[in-house]
């Protein structure tokens, strides 16, 4: 089955091309490198032996931020090659770890491309973050006796079926593995229904909670904060964040938001697209519900915003984490439509008062575990979003109550890294 799927990614190489050539008229950077996309870079000419982790795009780089910290301190006497397939995750990469690890974007899997990028990093170990999984990568590092741990592991009930309905190649894939670390049990149950080995595949947590705001980050965040809620009236703004929004989603939030300022016009909304070639499309969209807005970029140096402005456009990268500690409540993208949610633990992790949509697929354990303490409240439309947010203005004791909720699941949920650290240190030679 193997063959034919590599086969048909030959014939559609066409297609992919014109796919990397339209994403690079919205993003110049995705015409870059795109030799790396097939295994053609320059070898290393470190001579250490390579532990390779690949880390997808921006929220698996930060995700993957705490991992590759120890990977970096626990074994020095190795060389870490950080892949991403996103420029926004490489970008992100380089500018947390510049000059500390090697990188390059993970190749197409093409039989030839991965054996290309095979053999010039010659792995000893080779690291998976979340659900990035594919056939021929995973073949060739078995057949290479190269051991392949896939950590973070999640896999949504609808992507378990989606796998189970071309199992001849995706059964192969999941056995191939010689380790899962999944988030939770339900994770782990349906990993195993795919073809993953049941005596491999381990409940490890999830490494978000095992995020750590630093003394630096928090003064920046205190500082940010100090600037946005600034307002010459004398009555400080109440600042809610709109995290990783969708098409179809930044309406209704600009609906609910425009809900909000008709009885609380001291309500100031952040709102960040989840992707970097929406901003100005978000831009539009603001400006034509008559919203006074300021973009992040344009006042990154600024002291303060002016009095009128009631959106802020988060159009800058790798500042979400420092964002949540600048505001008071947060909302999740992602789940007002039908996307499976984002990441909604660094909010946590800051103590928000957090509120998704219905669509959270992509993260039911931490969904549950933040709805079950109370620390999150679920909504379908702008209505019930605008009343929401009036009520966390207006009822600063259920702010408190969210807030301390939220940071008990923070708290309580870390230790997945530790798990994954062993794991690690027992397939290194």
């Amino acid at each position: 089955m193997r063959f034919f799927y590599s086969l048909i990614f030959y014939l559609a190489l066409p297609a992919v091309l014109l796919r990397l050539l339209w994403r690079a008229i919205k993003a110049p950077a995705y015409a870059k490198r795109w030799q790396e996309r097939f295994g053609l870079f320059p070898k290393l000419t470190d001579s250490r032996p390579v532990i390779c982790l690949h880390s997808v795009s921006v929220g698996e780089t930060i995700a993957a931020s705490p991992l590759i910290k120890r990977l970096l301190e626990d074994y020095p006497d190795h060389q870490l090659m950080v892949t991403t397939t996103t420029p926004t995750g490489s970008a992100l990469l380089q500018d947390r770890f510049a000059g500390q690890l090697a990188h390059v974007y993970l190749p197409y899997d093409l039989p030839d491309a991965v054996a290309r990028f095979l053999n010039k990093l010659e792995p000893e170990l080779m690291l998976v973050m979340e659900t990035e999984l594919w056939p021929n990568l995973l073949a060739a590092c078995k057949k290479r006796g190269i051991p392949s741990l896939l950590l973070n592991g999640r896999l949504s009930e609808r992507s378990a079926k989606g796998y189970q309905r071309v199992s001849a190649l995706s059964a192969p894939m999941f056995a191939a593995l010689s380790g899962v670390y999944a988030q939770s049990e339900a994770d782990r149950q349906r990993f195993i229904s795919t073809g993953a080995k049941a005596e491999s595949t381990v409940v490890s947590g999830n490494i978000k909670f095992d995020l750590q705001l630093n003394n630096e980050l928090r003064e920046q965040a205190k500082k940010l904060k100090q600037q946005w809620r600034e307002c010459s009236a004398g009555k400080e703004k109440f600042l809610i964040a709109a995290a990783s929004t969708h098409p179809g989603e930044d309406e209704i939030i600009l609906e609910a938001f425009g809900q909000l300022l008709q009885q609380e016009p001291q309500a100031r909304l952040l709102l960040v697209p989840r992707h970097p070639e929406r901003f100005n499309e978000v831009a539009r969209l603001i400006e034509e519900q008559g919203l006074n807005m300021q973009r992040r970029s344009e006042t990154k140096s600024s002291k303060a915003l002016e009095d009128n402005c009631q959106v802020i456009l988060g159009d800058t990268m790798g500042e979400m984490l420092c964002f949540f500690g600048a505001v008071d409540a947060a909302f999740i993208g992602g789940s007002l439509v039908d996307r499976g949610g984002h990441n909604m633990i660094e909010a946590a992790a800051w103590g928000l008062p957090i509120v998704t949509g219905k669509s959270c697929f992509n993260f039911v354990e931490a969904n549950s575990l933040l709805q079950t303490a109370g620390a999150l409240l679920q909504v379908e439309n702008a209505a019930e979003l605008a009343d929401h947010w009036k009520r966390l203005m207006n009822e600063p004791e259920q702010v408190k109550t969210m807030s301390t909720a939220a940071l008990e699941v923070a708290e309580n949920n870390r230790g997945a890294l530790d798990k994954m650290m062993m794991g690690i240190a027992a397939h290194l030679k």
